[in-house]
């Protein structure tokens, strides 16, 4: 994740708009929106949501001032999924229609279904889950005709959250076991730790006992975040992990887990998953004799 930044950054401090704009002619996609789209990826994993959501912003501006496109669409739909990992449905579905309408007009198929796929999220995000299944199932199936298995994991869990808000867990679960196999066939492990989450949400939904099943995926999701140093994913799961100790009444521990990378935040504080994290250190806090401080 680090190194993937770095070359991205890299990348970067090389590129001159002037210079290189012709190559967005001969490739493709302009070079400097690339980069600038794809680093906000590394920079929310490792941490950075308020950064990663400027990133991306700064390559839409970009794209615009240079009248590509295709580079335009690109940067709409790397917004919108900035904002999808920062849990803003409302942007999301924004950014989405924007690039749904370029990319119509113009004949750009990728991103015209990754833009529908994304979209239909959104719209289950909002509460209207069939309507926002039946686009992002419509997306996925034009992008894989076109080839293309990238976010395909990411794409199987948004599917999963849009079954497990109308109640089918079971299928919510087939659904993230095919995600797991496709991560692992194709090496896109990127999504790998937020997959081992959602199950241990779903297998917590059905758990009659201790829900030790659900706890041994958290821990999962938690080793595979540590490892990629993926701070997003990592609190995300710590959090998951503390409410189940919570209604276990291992309040402490919970506690113990969530304040060290909550604390390790510098930025983000208006995002969902920090306010989220906030909130339950609080509760844990007020659990405790005497109440701590977060």
């Amino acid at each position: 994740m680090t190194l993937g930044r770095a070359h991205l950054e890299q990348g970067l401090a090389l590129y001159d708009p002037q210079e290189h704009r012709a190559l967005a002619f001969r490739y493709g996609l302009d070079l400097g929106v690339w980069c600038l789209s794809y680093v906000a990826w590394p920079l929310w994993l490792l941490g950075y949501p308020d950064q990663a959501l400027q990133r991306s912003h700064e390559a839409l501006t970009l794209a615009q001032e240079l009248s590509h496109p295709i580079s335009l669409a690109a940067a709409l739909f790397y917004v919108a999924l900035t904002h999808h990992l920062r849990r803003e449905s409302v942007a999301v579905q924004e950014c989405a229609e924007a690039a749904i309408a370029l990319s119509s007009e113009a004949g750009f198929g990728l991103y015209l279904a990754l833009g529908t796929a994304i979209r239909g999220w959104a719209l289950s995000a909002q509460g209207h889950a069939e309507e926002g299944m039946a686009q992002t199932r419509q997306g996925m199936a034009a992008f894989q005709a076109l080839g293309v298995k990238l976010y395909l994991p990411c794409y199987l869990a948004m599917l999963a959250e849009a079954y497990d808000s109308m109640g089918q867990a079971e299928e919510a679960l087939r659904m993230l076991a095919e995600a797991l196999r496709v991560a692992d066939k194709t090496g896109e492990y990127v999504y790998k730790a937020e997959l081992y989450r959602l199950q241990g949400e779903l297998l917590l939904q059905q758990a009659t006992g201790s829900g030790d099943e659900a706890e041994a995926c958290f821990h999962q999701a938690l080793d595979i975040a540590r490892r990629q140093q993926a701070k997003s994913w990592e609190l995300r799961t710590a959090m998951s992990l503390a409410r189940l100790w919570q209604r276990q009444g291992k309040h402490a521990e919970a506690r113990t887990l969530l304040a060290p990378i909550y604390g390790w935040f510098t930025e983000g504080f208006d995002t969902a998953d920090l306010q989220e994290a906030r909130a339950l250190l609080e509760e844990l806090s007020r659990s405790k004799a005497p109440s701590g401080t977060v």
